[in-house]
């Protein structure tokens, strides 16, 4: 099966050798985005509650430019340097998506790229129709 490259000015350029997601027939491998700012590529200015924002927005981006939205999440992956700011994540979730939610998992780690606060990517499934920008 052929394999695709998403790529979108909306989202964050790759900082490493990535794409910015890899669609597989109707699946969708989204890479993890933390919270920088496509246009300067910095991370956002601001507490925990921007970074998660900016990162839901990165991720809606290329969501967008494979085709679907963050509604076609099937599995999605949140990495926090911090555990404690679960709660805010889930309450930010909770502007993005409606249910049925996707499947999910919460991970700590040690450090993210950047020194950002969290790190998302996921999978999702979406129909054969779709652009780039």
């Amino acid at each position: 099966m052929q394999k695709e490259i998403i790529h979108t000015q909306y989202a964050p350029k790759a900082i490493g050798t990535y794409s910015q997601a890899v669609k597989v027939g109707n699946t969708v491998y989204l890479s993890g985005q933390i919270p920088l700012v496509p246009e300067t590529m910095a991370i956002v200015d601001g507490d925990i509650n921007q970074q998660i924002i900016q990162v839901f927005d990165n991720l809606k981006a290329v969501t967008e430019a494979a085709g679907g939205s963050l509604a076609d999440i099937v599995k999605l992956n949140v990495f926090l340097i911090d555990l404690a700011h679960f709660p805010i994540v889930n309450e930010i979730m909770g502007t993005y998506f409606e249910q049925p939610y996707p499947a999910r998992a919460a991970i700590g780690v040690a450090a993210l790229p950047k020194g950002a606060g969290v790190e998302m990517d996921g999978i999702m499934h979406v129909s054969d129709q779709h652009y780039t920008d």
